[in-house]
């Protein structure tokens, strides 16, 4: 028996308005260092294949915000046998990019942005999310309602059109 899959021009697609190019990219990343570097360069291209090009100043800077966000999810929320989750969305009509990276750790969390604390220049550690305030337009963090964990949240808006 075969089946027959229904022709292209056959099924109805829907009504979408020309400016509404909204983009969304989800996965889960093995909670280790080349899971998050996994995680940055397929989101790179993601932005580029969705007209944030390579090279420009905001690819750069989202690419570094998420970055920061899957570094951190790696370093602070690692949980043995746990994966993180990387939800990546792109609303063209508002030029605004939305990063979520959710951990399992629950105890384990963030300052608040307006907490935020300046390491002391002998410190080898604590920049990261001090460059998501300095490039994201905001971010924030949130415990999981659904699970343990947390997810940690930044939203970047381009000066260019996508």
């Amino acid at each position: 028996m075969t089946s027959q899959l229904p022709s292209p021009t056959s099924t109805p697609q829907p009504d979408r308005r020309v400016d509404d190019l909204s983009h969304t990219f989800e996965m889960r990343f093995t909670s280790t260092p080349r899971g998050a570097r996994l995680a940055r360069r397929l989101a790179a291209h993601r932005l580029d294949t969705w007209g944030i090009p390579y090279g420009t100043g905001p690819h750069e800077e989202i690419v570094l915000v998420l970055g920061e966000l899957t570094a951190n999810a790696v370093r602070h929320g690692h949980v043995p046998g746990r994966d993180f989750h990387l939800l990546l969305h792109v609303i063209a009509p508002a030029r605004t990019v939305g990063i979520e990276v959710t951990d399992t750790r629950t105890e384990r969390t963030p300052p608040r942005p307006e907490a935020l604390p300046a390491p002391g220049s002998e410190d080898t550690h604590g920049r990261g999310l001090l460059l998501v305030a300095a490039l994201a337009t905001r971010w924030g963090w949130h415990l999981r309602p659904e699970g343990p964990g947390k997810t940690v949240w930044a939203e970047c808006v381009c000066a260019t059109p996508t």
